[in-house]
């Protein structure tokens, strides 16, 4: 009986690791809707055929490296537009948050609402034991494949990263 009850916790527990693996190089990104902090809807699929998507997660609205982070992609914006990409931001944070971020801090991108987590599971960045997502960007091309994944973010140089791989595009 104990062998299986522990096989079935253990199948369990593989399904919540596999249901949380970050989306590989190479592959298609999950598809997501989220409101922005202005309350639009905003999918994946609205820029598929059109542009790039830069991705990135974040933990906290109005932390010191969430800003730092935020106002270098701020800084950036219009070198990174003019490669024909789009930047999303997205945390665990909700709309009014954001667009008190946003506007606190002049951000001219959306920053998408995840208080349930689901794009944050789906992309596979949740912390263990915390509501939020680790700091990783996901640089999506226009056919919807993820084709960098940027894990060692510098949060004050953060544009110049996103730059040099979409210049590779």
């Amino acid at each position: 009986m104990f062998r299986l009850g522990a096989v079935a916790g253990l199948l369990a527990l593989a399904g919540m690791l596999a249901a949380a693996a970050e989306p590989q190089i190479g592959s298609r990104a999950p598809a997501f809707e989220a409101k922005d902090q202005d309350g639009r809807t905003v999918r994946l699929a609205d820029f598929l055929g059109k542009s790039a998507v830069v991705l990135y997660f974040y933990p906290k609205d109005d932390t010191p490296g969430c800003t730092r982070e935020a106002c270098s992609l701020r800084d950036g914006y219009g070198a990174i537009r003019e490669t024909g990409a789009v930047v999303l931001g997205v945390s665990a944070d909700d709309a009014g948050s954001h667009a008190a971020f946003a506007r606190k801090f002049n951000l001219p991108f959306p920053l998408l609402a995840d208080p349930d987590g689901a794009l944050i599971k789906a992309y596979g960045v949740k912390m263990p034991l915390l509501k939020m997502a680790h700091r990783v960007t996901f640089i999506i091309d226009r056919q919807g494949v993820v084709r960098f994944k940027v894990d060692k973010v510098d949060t004050d140089k953060h544009d110049r990263q996103v730059l040099d791989l979409l210049r590779t595009l």
